[in-house]
């Protein structure tokens, strides 16, 4: 089994893979204090509700966008799977051109999902990863990653919001179902959800232009995804596994056999 590790600036995403097949996803808190033992702790216990064992582990493959944990999680793998993890960043094989001022700086999440969105789905696509922040990767139909857009997450924004304001209140995260609304909670609701799916909207109609591809596919994926989805036609797929999926493809592309 290979077992392939998301770090992301809110979660640590997990996944395990038995050849192609998810058996098995987890989703932690990225905490920059939290130790490797604390780490490997919640992650053997997670694994054993799937009845999967350390030993069943033959490969990782890290992905990380907070270096402060690279050493940590590194040191996990190794301490808890005696396994030097696969990193993705500069040198990695990814079967992507990329065609950007500097590669270096195209954070590790961007490439997994843009590897995974063009093998599956093919080119040209933009993916849109909804996080913490939310990133636009456009892909030519020749695999060249041309580059794209980052925009603030939706929970971020919402954060910010009201932890910038006397009185706004923290609200649910869903569509009131009118844009003419009537009480702080709804008007706020209104102004993040349906102003991200026109942000998206946006973006999406002014990338086909720019590119003159009108027939570019869209990929969704991040938490919220599905969520906007739903008041946007401009997204085609909504795929919630595509990060761990792209991580899979590569180490199956880098991995020594």
């Amino acid at each position: 089994m290979i077992l392939v590790i998301d770090v992301g600036n809110t979660n640590i995403k997990y996944g395990v893979f038995d050849g192609d097949e998810l058996k098995a996803s987890f989703r932690v808190t990225s905490a920059a204090k939290k130790t490797a033992d604390e780490y490997g702790a919640v992650l053997l216990n997670l694994l054993s509700s799937k009845s999967i064992s350390p030993l069943d582990v033959k490969g990782v493959i890290l992905s990380s966008v907070i270096p402060a944990l690279n050493y940590t999680v590194c040191h996990m793998c190794e301490y808890f799977f005696g396994i030097k993890p696969l990193e993705v960043g500069p040198g990695i094989r990814t079967g992507l051109n990329m065609r950007v001022e500097n590669a270096k700086e195209v954070g590790a999440d961007r490439i997994v999902n843009s590897v995974a969105a063009f093998k599956k789905y093919g080119g040209p696509c933009i993916v849109i990863d909804f996080g913490t922040a939310t990133t636009f990767n456009v892909i030519t139909e020749d695999a060249k990653l041309i580059g794209g857009v980052i925009a603030p997450g939706i929970k971020a924004s919402l954060d910010s919001l009201v932890n910038g304001t006397a009185k706004l209140p923290d609200v649910e995260l869903e569509f009131p179902g009118k844009v003419v609304c009537t009480d702080t909670v709804t008007n706020m609701q209104a102004g993040l959800l349906y102003g991200f799916a026109g942000l998206v909207e946006r973006i999406v109609s002014m990338m086909k232009k720019e590119t003159c591809r009108p027939d570019t596919k869209v990929i969704a994926t991040g938490g919220l995804g599905e969520f906007i989805s739903k008041e946007t036609p401009c997204i085609d797929i909504v795929d919630r596994t595509l990060t761990l999926e792209g991580l899979k493809m590569l180490y199956d592309m880098n991995a020594k056999k």
